[in-house]
């Protein structure tokens, strides 16, 4: 499966990480209110790793804070490792403790739908807005990685408009309004690794079994990456200089099986990159 060589995403060179982190919150922002504006409600998928607190705390403080209405913001998470939503390997525990400042837990609880915000700090959302993968209850039934993907998918499809293509409505290949990426060492992106068999899925979410090559090794659970296809915005958020390699092969073309930060080759996409990930094959200016 080969990336089409005729399109490129979006390119952003800046000089720092921090300002990649306030470039990416700032196209975050953008989109979110501009599907409020359109549509009344916003569906984010957010992501993990090294990426997500800078961009937190850029979204976190104004102008940026209020440049978005909260209450009507859907977040869910592109991907996840197979631990409960308060474990310190989990992708959700960054947005509980920078973006809203709660110290952490649970998300989605029917015995907490009120704002959460700490006193003065982090933003106003309601938890019932908060999607996260349902490890713990995964975790607790032994249902497993596989059992977690599918109860997923059966809430996203419920909730998340789908794309026009694909019929549109609720039910169909859910359209977010901003996906937001990280780069992994060996150019995965979401939980889709080099060799996937992701890829042979149409499931909507898949379980990933605990990588050997990359840390943590720990099962997974992500989103198919045609989902990306389907977005108003994807955003690609990748800094230091252990990137640059993968990068620069991955910008050159080829197998998205091979390098799987190809399937961002999209008309939709944007790579936010600081000079020090940049390598020297990519276009500048």
């Amino acid at each position: 499966m080969t990336a089409d060589a005729t399109i490129r995403p979006r390119l952003v060179v800046l000089p720092s990480a921090d300002d990649v982190s306030a470039a990416a919150a700032a196209e975050i922002a953008r989109g979110l209110a501009v599907a409020i504006e359109e549509r009344g409600v916003a569906h984010w998928a957010t992501t993990g790793g090294s990426a997500a607190p800078g961009i937190y705390r850029a979204l976190r403080v104004p102008p940026l804070r209020d440049a978005v209405d909260w209450d009507q913001v859907h977040v869910w998470w592109g991907d996840d490792r197979f631990v409960p939503a308060d474990h310190p390997l989990s992708n959700v525990l960054p947005l509980m403790q920078v973006l809203l400042d709660t110290g952490g837990g649970e998300t989605g609880s029917a015995a907490n739908r009120a704002d959460v915000a700490a006193a003065g700090a982090g933003v106003h959302l309601p938890v019932a807005n908060l999607h996260a993968v349902p490890m713990r209850a995964a975790i607790g039934g032994g249902g497993g990685p596989a059992w977690a993907a599918a109860a997923y998918a059966e809430t996203m499809r419920s909730l998340v408009p789908g794309a026009a293509g694909s019929g549109g409505g609720v039910g169909s290949v859910p359209a977010f309004d901003v996906i937001v990426l990280g780069v992994g060492p060996d150019g995965h992106v979401l939980s889709v690794f080099p060799g996937s068999a992701v890829w042979d899925s149409m499931e909507l979410c898949a379980a990933v079994a605990a990588p050997s090559h990359v840390e943590p090794h720990v099962a997974r659970v992500t989103i198919h990456p045609r989902l990306l296809a389907a977005a108003r915005r994807v955003l690609v958020v990748s800094t230091g200089a252990s990137k640059a390699d993968v990068l620069g092969r991955a910008w050159a073309g080829g197998d998205v099986r091979e390098l799987p930060v190809r399937a961002t080759f999209l008309p939709n996409a944007t790579w936010l990159l600081d000079e020090a990930a940049a390598p020297a094959n990519l276009p500048r200016g």
